[in-house]
C-alpha cells in the first residue's frame, strides 16, 4: 500500500504489521484500514498481526477537521461513518481468525482507543496516553468501547473514563487492564516483533475458536453505538464542541 494512504502493510514470514501512518482517521485512512483488515484475516499464510502507529500517536480518533465539514455539510449523515468505516474495521480485527497485536507507540484516544481494544493483545510505549474523549465533543462511545472497555477495566471504571473523558497514563493502563505489557519507547518494535512470533508459532486454530466464543455480545452493541452517535450528530452540542475544539475554546453544551 502507498504511503500517501496513511496505512502501510509490511509481511515478514507468518507475521503481518499494519501501520496507521496518520494519526488521525480521515475518510482514506479508515478505508484503507479497512482493506488491510480484511486483507490479513483472509491471507491464511499470515499466522499473526501487529497494528500499531507512527511518530508520537497511535491513533487519535476521527479526523475533526474532516468531520466538521461533514456536519455543516449535513449533520444528519456525518456519522455514518460508524456504520460505514468504524463497525467494519472493529469486526475485522475481532473475527479474524488469528491473533492481533495492538502495538501503542503513542497517543492513543477516541476510535483509536477502540481498535485497540479490538485487538487480542496490547503493549504500550510506557511514554503512551490514552482517552476516551467521546463525551467531550458531546458524542458518545463507538468503535465498540461500551463493550470492550468494560471488559477490560469494569463496568465501574469505565463509566468513569467515558463519562469525566481525562486523559491517562500508560502506567494507568497498564494498572486497569486496558493494557498487558509496557515497554520503553525504544524497545517497543523489538518487543512487538518477538510477542508477534511467537503467537505465529502458536496454535492458530485454537486462537481463532477461542475469539469467535468472546466475540458474541460485540456485533449488537456495535450496532447500538452506531443508532446513538447518529442521534447526537445532530445535536447543537456536538457541533458547537466540534467547533470549539477546532477553534483551541473550551465548549458550552447546552443540551439539545
Amino acid at each position: 500500500m502507498a504511503d500517501e494512504s496513511g496505512v502501510t502493510l509490511v509481511r515478514d514470514g507468518s507475521v503481518a504489521t499494519i501501520t496507521m501512518t496518520s494519526a488521525a482517521l480521515t475518510t482514506r485512512v479508515k478505508t484503507d484500514l479497512a482493506d488491510a483488515v480484511t486483507e490479513v484475516g483472509q491471507d491464511s499464510s499470515v499466522r499473526a498481526v501487529v497494528l500499531t502507529g507512527s511518530g508520537k500517536a497511535f491513533s487519535v480518533g476521527q479526523d475533526l477537521k474532516e468531520h466538521a465539514q461533514a456536519l455543516h455539510a449535513d449533520a444528519a449523515t456525518a456519522l455514518d461513518t460508524v456504520k460505514q468505516h468504524y463497525n467494519p474495521i472493529v469486526l475485522g480485527l475481532v473475527s479474524m481468525p488469528k491473533p492481533v497485536i495492538a502495538s501503542i507507540n503513542g497517543l492513543c484516544v477516541g476510535a483509536g482507543l477502540g481498535f485497540a481494544l479490538a485487538c487480542d493483545l496490547r503493549i504500550a510505549s510506557s511514554a503512551a496516553k490514552f482517552g476516551t474523549a467521546f463525551t467531550a465533543i458531546g458524542l458518545s462511545t463507538d468503535s465498540g468501547l461500551s463493550v470492550t472497555l468494560a471488559r477490560a477495566v469494569g463496568a465501574a471504571r469505565a463509566s468513569e473514563l467515558v463519562l469525566r473523558a481525562n486523559t491517562f497514563s500508560a502506567a494507568d493502563a497498564l494498572n486497569w487492564g486496558i493494557v498487558g505489557q509496557l515497554a520503553e519507547p525504544d524497545d517497543l518494535a523489538a518487543e512487538t516483533a518477538e510477542l508477534a512470533r511467537k503467537f505465529a508459532d502458536g496454535p492458530t486454530l485454537a486462537y481463532a475458536e477461542a475469539k469467535a466464543a468472546m466475540a458474541v455480545s460485540l456485533r449488537q452493541a456495535l450496532e447500538i453505538e452506531a443508532a446513538g452517535q447518529t442521534r447526537l450528530g445532530v445535536t447543537v452540542d456536538h457541533r458547537n464542541a466540534v467547533d470549539a475544539f477546532l477553534a483551541k475554546e473550551v465548549p458550552k453544551f447546552e443540551g439539545r
